[in-house]
């Protein structure tokens, strides 16, 4: 997890939101649309505006819709898909991100829970590294940019309490920017919830000791972009560019650490839906437009070069409309999923025997 720690101490800024430049960023004492006050997510110009009418309609579709979500879910599926797709209203993506990961679900079956949680001390060793890591979590934004207020203790309260709910796993850093991320758009038990499913059904695995999980999944995805964008397959394998070198930090902490604000917010609409299959999706959309563009591979003889320009995305394609436009034009069904996660799976499970019977042997 280096990159995710590299960039993180890179946010560390001591949480002066006065100041009138910091890192080369300018710093605003009013905040965006989002909240945030500066640094590499402030969003300066406002968004274009969709018409008020269609803002309105998409409102009540998705009302009615959360009305009857069961039966939405059960029967009509696809019509839950389309409309995240299309990008949540912020009036209603907090109850829709809720209701779409399960997080309601969990929150009534298991009530008053994480407030027994919350006042609990929780295990030292897990409390010291969630300190540690408070100031850094979206040092920039108005909920985190003191140290004292309320956002950072929801934020710690939230990490320790999943520490303790699942105890195989504790914390890892990873963590911290998803329950930072939730909290900015509800409120702190319904962000735990969030979190709790995130973390144990959508990112299942990924926070374990060894994380074999992710590394299964980097090398599902290398064998995807074999198919979507074999010029950068072969440059990536020429260079012995492994996946986990530069895809951690993304699927870690669902990008919510590299793309502009309004991307993830509209790639969290589709993930919450779908599931981790958008990360990959997201994740070969950058792959194949970072060094498939003409001239960048040769650019990049050494795999540090390469890198450097998988670590820093033009932001041109990085944009809402360009990512979401360019993950619906994969050329990928669900039987190429289906197909490289068995093949992988199968390459690791040959490895390890083959690991066993060699140790045997000597």
């Amino acid at each position: 997890m280096a990159s995710y720690q590299d960039q993180a101490d890179d946010d560390d800024t001591g949480s002066e939101a006065s100041s009138a430049v910091h890192n080369g960023s300018v710093i605003s004492t009013v905040p965006d649309r989002h909240g945030f006050l500066g640094g590499s997510q402030y969003t300066a110009d406002p968004k274009q505006v969709v018409p008020a009418s269609v803002v309105l309609r998409r409102e009540q579709k998705w009302l009615r819709m959360l009305s009857n979500w069961e039966r939405f879910m059960t029967k009509n599926y696809k019509k839950v898909r389309e409309r995240c797709r299309k990008g949540i209203p912020p009036s209603v993506r907090p109850r829709a991100w809720l209701y779409l990961c399960g997080g309601k679900l969990l929150l009534e079956q298991r009530r008053n829970l994480y407030a027994q949680l919350a006042a609990q001390d929780g295990d030292p060793r897990w409390v010291d590294d969630i300190r540690k890591d408070l100031h850094r979590q979206f040092p920039y934004h108005e909920m985190f940019v003191d140290q004292e207020g309320h956002g950072q203790r929801d934020l710690f309260q939230v990490l320790k309490a999943y520490s303790i709910l699942n105890s195989s796993v504790g914390y890892c850093q990873a963590q911290a920017p998803l329950a930072a991320f939730l909290l900015m758009h509800m409120p702190a038990e319904q962000a735990f919830w969030c979190l709790v499913s995130i973390c144990d059904k959508y990112l299942a695995g990924y926070y374990s000791q060894g994380m074999e999980t992710l590394q299964v999944d980097g090398d599902i995805l290398f064998g995807l972009l074999k198919k979507v964008a074999p010029n950068v397959y072969k440059h990536l394998k020429k260079q012995k560019v492994e996946p986990i070198l530069y895809m951690t930090e993304w699927f870690l902490c669902v990008f919510t650490r590299t793309l502009p604000w309004d991307t993830i917010l509209r790639v969290w609409d589709m993930f919450l839906c779908e599931g981790v299959k958008i990360v990959f999706k997201v994740a070969l959309v950058v792959l194949k437009f970072s060094l498939g563009r003409q001239g960048v591979m040769k650019k990049c003889p050494t795999m540090y070069e390469t890198l450097e320009v998988l670590r820093n995305p033009p932001q041109a394609i990085m944009e809402e409309e360009f990512v979401v436009h360019q993950m619906h034009r994969l050329n990928l069904t669900e039987e190429d999923f289906e197909y490289e996660h068995q093949r992988q799976t199968a390459k690791r499970r040959a490895a390890q025997e083959n690991g066993r019977r060699s140790g045997n042997r000597r």
